[in-house]
């Protein structure tokens, strides 16, 4: 049985997560090092996956010999096509998106996930406190979708997605709709949300009776796709990064 997390210090994350945010290892190796009493933080052998460290901060050795983490911040956008996942490793053999990447870029981390079947805008970097900036929902950032729901959806329904429902106790609801076009067999809209809680958007629109047959985020906050094709990347640029709240 796995072990129960805890809540760790603000600014801190598990050791656990600790090497998979700066690209170093993923859990599962991350977790056999602790296990076996290799990996030490600040020359101290910890043997808790769920110690809080601070990844920008604390130094990490394998062994007795430190890890060395990307020298500089990378931030890219990668157009995420449907059908691959955000993990670098996947035990089902499924497509993954670093299979889009080239060797260099392998140490990146997906800032948020999207999952199997949706597409558009991903962020990736090697920076773990811009990377928990930007998936806090406090931080409020707006992400847009292009969806895709069967049936006809209705001036209430479209109401109700504004207003709000409940789902496994959380309170899901749009910052904005935009009716696209309708008709009797599908919908499509233009959907912003602002707190990027789990499956947010598939889950909202089901509880309001629809399931959604196609989702692409468009952007997240100042980040578009442009004219990036599916399966392409490219780094973001200085005004960029220096948009992002």
């Amino acid at each position: 049985m796995p072990a129960r997390q805890r809540r760790v210090p603000q600014g801190t994350v598990p050791l656990l997560r600790a090497l998979s945010k700066l690209g170093l290892a993923s859990r599962t190796q991350t977790l056999e090092w602790i296990e076996s009493g290799r990996l030490a933080v600040n020359g101290r052998c910890l043997r808790d996956p769920q110690a809080p460290v601070v990844p920008e901060r604390d130094s990490f050795s394998l062994d007795g010999k430190a890890l060395e983490r990307p020298a500089q911040r990378q931030v890219i956008v990668l157009h995420k096509p449907a059908g691959y996942v955000t993990t670098k490793r996947d035990e089902k053999g499924r497509k993954t998106i670093f299979d889009l990447l080239p060797a260099d870029l392998q140490s990146l981390h997906a800032v948020g996930r999207l999952d199997l079947h949706t597409s558009g805008v991903l962020l990736l970097t090697n920076d773990t406190r811009l990377s928990h900036r930007l998936c806090d929902p406090a931080a409020g950032i707006a992400r847009q979708y292009h969806v895709s729901v069967d049936g006809r959806l209705e001036d209430a329904t479209l109401q109700q997605l504004l207003t709000g429902v409940e789902d496994r106790g959380e309170w899901l609801k749009a910052s904005e709709v935009v009716l696209r076009k309708r008709s009797g067999r599908e919908t499509h809209l233009f959907i912003t949300l602002h707190e990027g809680k789990n499956r947010e958007l598939r889950r909202l629109c089901k509880a309001v009776g629809h399931e959604v047959n196609k989702l692409k985020r468009l952007a997240f906050g100042p980040v578009t796709l442009g004219d990036l094709a599916s399966g392409q990347w490219r780094e973001l640029t200085p005004p960029e990064i220096a948009a992002l709240p």
